[in-house]
């Protein structure tokens, strides 16, 4: 695997050697009296970030930095692209200065798969558009699979706008292959129309899904889409999807909470839920532990990467 453009046709095996080295990079990461192997000493990164990002490109800085390597951060509006360079030519450019790997986050879908053909330098895919976001979905399944022990059979619902996640669709993607029962949850118009082929359970009623579920996967809510024509009001998504105690309370339901971030509190999760991470309750909150678990999981995928070529 020279590239993680995305988790579609990765297998089992794959992902679970990705998940078993995260393991061991967090313990590492986790006790300062641990000495990180240097393995990417002397590389390059490149962080190539056409959106905002705080989250994604702070663990994949840290990680790279664990392992040795040094980042180049990009902007895409202080760079040439701001005056009209194409993709294709910034990264030739960044390839041509000696470096030795993209991260890349951009607001088209299928663009870390395109560089990937035009560059021989490792390529991840840390968000493109509406497609993919393989590493935040190893680290939810990471979470999940630290929770559970085994994701086998485990009942796991994504909550939220599906249409426009490409978080949805990369856990949908890594769940499924290590043996989960995925379910969506999702106002009609949010649904995308292809998404009984990929083998999830569809759930157009908050309660019933919550309680089929073991986890939860609260997506954030673009508040774009309301106006966009999605939804009526951010009000009424709320009132009938919010992820909320009251609601956890009434069906009396222990449940897994995780959320990629960053969230709107009151609108698609409370406080409340958001918050809890620790029982008594119908909830724990895993939201911060995921952040966490993103550096451990990047940096087993960075390693990965350069290992499983260079060896």
């Amino acid at each position: 695997m020279k590239h993680l453009t995305g988790l579609s046709g990765i297998s089992p095996a794959t992902i679970t050697g990705i998940l078993d080295k995260a393991a061991l990079h967090k313990d590492l990461f986790l006790h300062a009296e641990n000495e990180i192997p240097r393995t990417l000493q002397g590389k390059r990164i490149v962080l190539a970030f056409f959106e905002n990002s705080t989250r994604t490109r702070f663990s994949f800085e840290i990680a790279a930095r664990n392992l040795g390597a040094s980042t180049l951060n990009f902007s895409a509006s202080s760079s040439s692209v701001s005056k009209g360079e194409s993709i294709v030519d910034t990264i030739k450019n960044l390839e041509a200065m000696q470096v030795d790997a993209f991260v890349i986050r951009h607001p088209s879908s299928g663009s870390a798969e395109q560089i990937s053909r035009i560059t021989d330098k490792h390529v991840i895919n840390a968000g493109d558009g509406t497609h993919e976001h393989p590493t935040q979905a190893l680290l939810d399944i990471f979470t999940l699979r630290d929770y559970f022990g085994s994701l086998q059979d485990t009942r796991i619902m994504i909550l939220g706008d599906i249409l426009h996640s490409r978080v949805a669709r990369s856990n949908i993607f890594g769940l499924t292959a290590l043996g989960a029962n995925v379910g969506v949850c999702s106002p009609v118009s949010l649904l995308p129309a292809d998404i009984a082929s990929l083998g999830v359970r569809i759930f157009t009623g908050i309660d019933d899904a919550i309680r089929w579920a073991d986890a939860a996967i609260v997506l954030r809510l673009q508040l774009e889409r309301t106006t966009g024509g999605y939804l009526p009001s951010l009000e009424d998504y709320s009132l009938h999807f919010g992820l909320t105690d009251e609601r956890l309370e009434k069906i009396r339901k222990h449940m897994l909470v995780l959320h990629p971030g960053p969230i709107n509190r009151e609108i698609e999760i409370s406080s409340n839920v958001a918050d809890r991470i620790q029982p008594p309750g119908y909830s724990k909150s895993v939201l911060l532990e995921q952040v966490t678990n993103g550096v451990a999981v990047r940096t087993a995928v960075l390693e990965m990467l350069f290992t499983k070529t260079e060896t």
